[in-house]
């Protein structure tokens, strides 16, 4: 794919992950749009980026929820309206409850499984016909948890085992258009996910940047190759 002035959609890219490869994107020349659900903070991290942004890309944020399939229809319509195209959607979006069976609410189960899994469904089939036209690429942002079950981890373990196994069906059933489809897999990176702190502590962890970085790498992979379901992880985790 040839990046230069291409265009990109990431869900949840105000902060964390997805702030981290809209960083990566606008380097390679990639225009932008991030969503969250505050129109705030979309707006606010857009300036950010285009602040530190050294190429003519641009970013730009939107308003939107990917619990919501009409906000994600919007999303992509005000992207195409704006940037002319969709080539790269990054299902980025989402969030943690843990605890046990016992003590996990209803509320907290819908909340991780809208998010997190419906939420990548409501992405591809918002952008599906644009990226039919483009030929583009799908990924979603899955964890190391969508294969590895965890004690009081049952609504994040089912979103991502979800996600990792909805992902590399829809690669079966797009990629005779030509579409790429691929799931990225993390181990602990450093957010502000589930309440942590980043600091100079977190210098083990996996860095928002460090996916940004293999984004580009599979944007950049040749046509005939495809990498469905990359799992990575820190290189020197603490001792336990």
């Amino acid at each position: 794919m040839n990046l230069k002035n291409k265009v990109a959609l990431i869900t949840g890219g105000s902060k964390g992950i997805g702030f981290g490869v809209a960083q990566s994107l606008l380097q390679q020349g990639i225009h932008v749009a991030i969503t969250s659900r505050s129109s705030a903070s979309a707006s606010e991290a857009a300036g950010l980026l285009n602040a530190s942004n050294t190429t003519d890309a641009k970013a730009i944020g939107i308003e939107a929820d990917v619990r919501n399939f009409e906000s994600q229809t919007n999303a992509v319509k005000q992207i195409i309206d704006t940037l002319g195209s969709l080539d790269i959607v990054v299902a980025n979006a989402g969030l943690g409850h843990f605890a046990s069976i016992e003590d996990l609410t209803s509320e907290q189960w819908q909340e991780t499984i809208d998010t997190n899994l419906t939420g990548a469904f409501y992405s591809i089939k918002a952008s599906v016909d644009a990226l039919k036209a483009s030929k583009g690429y799908y990924i979603t942002i899955s964890s190391l948890a969508g294969t590895n079950f965890f004690a009081n981890g049952s609504a994040y373990n089912a979103s991502k085992f979800g996600v990792t196994g909805f992902t590399q069906a829809v690669m079966l059933d797009l990629r005779k258009y030509g579409i790429k489809v691929s799931t990225i897999m993390p181990g602990s990176v450093s957010t502000h996910f589930n309440g942590n702190e980043p600091d100079a502590s977190d210098a083990w962890k996996i860095q928002s940047e460090d996916i940004g970085e293999l984004v580009v790498d599979l944007l950049k992979m040749n046509p005939r190759t495809l990498p469905s379901k990359i799992e990575v992880r820190p290189t020197t985790p603490p001792s336990k």
